[in-house]
């Protein structure tokens, strides 16, 4: 089970942050500093996983982006890597070529997508195709109803 998962960037400023245990607000602050600072301190050609406390963090870095998740001990790092991929690809799909901007100014859709991808830790939906097919039907439901008056009436 996928405990959390944390976007930030390369400054080491958190974009996204999606829990899936109970933790308190400074407790969650603890962890995000010290993950974030031991992260970035990583040179580029070292492993993309690290063991942390008695969990395992996986991250990948896309463009100016780190995507780091922590999941127990006994999960497979391989399967959180291509989490990771999926949930990348989703963002890519809807934002065409997503970056680091799109998260900042469309956050809530980030984390829609990211809603409709993974439920409390697990992976919910294993389609892009139908992930993408919910993400635009809200998108429908949120599109402001235009109502058009005829003249005659009034």
């Amino acid at each position: 089970m996928m405990r959390f998962m944390l976007l930030f960037s390369r400054q080491g400023k958190l974009r996204l942050q999606k829990w899936s245990v109970a933790l308190s607000e400074r407790d969650r602050r603890k962890v995000v500093k010290e993950l974030v600072g031991a992260v970035l301190a990583r040179k580029p050609k070292m492993s993309s996983f690290l063991e942390w406390r008695d969990l395992k963090v996986i991250y990948k870095r896309y463009a100016s982006l780190y995507f780091c998740c922590a999941v127990e001990s006994q999960d497979n790092e391989l399967l959180t890597l291509e989490i990771i991929h999926r949930y990348v690809e989703l963002l890519d799909k809807y934002f065409g070529s997503v970056c680091e901007l799109d998260i900042i100014f469309n956050f809530e859709k980030a984390y829609f997508i990211l809603d409709e991808f993974l439920l409390g830790g697990e992976v919910q939906e294993t389609s892009k195709k139908n992930v993408l097919k919910a993400i635009e039907e809200a998108d429908l439901l949120q599109e402001p109803q235009h109502v058009y008056y005829s003249t005659a009436a009034f």
